[in-house]
């Protein structure tokens, strides 16, 4: 039976392909990979079209 382990690992300016193609290459079969948490604040900062845009205040 083969042993499946739940790893959780926190990286720094890195897109899931990245991780992914990395542990291939070092020998690892990865079952799926999920985004539990994002720290910071995206380049451009908030409101900007890069973190999906605009304030959340309603205005009248």
């Amino acid at each position: 039976m083969t042993l499946q382990i739940n790893f959780m690992l926190k990286v720094e300016d890195a897109k899931l392909p990245d991780i992914q193609k990395a542990l291939k290459g070092a020998g690892i079969k990865v079952k799926s990979i999920v985004e539990l948490h994002k720290e910071g604040i995206p380049e451009g900062g908030p409101g900007t079209a890069q973190d999906g845009g605009g304030d959340n205040v309603n205005k009248q």
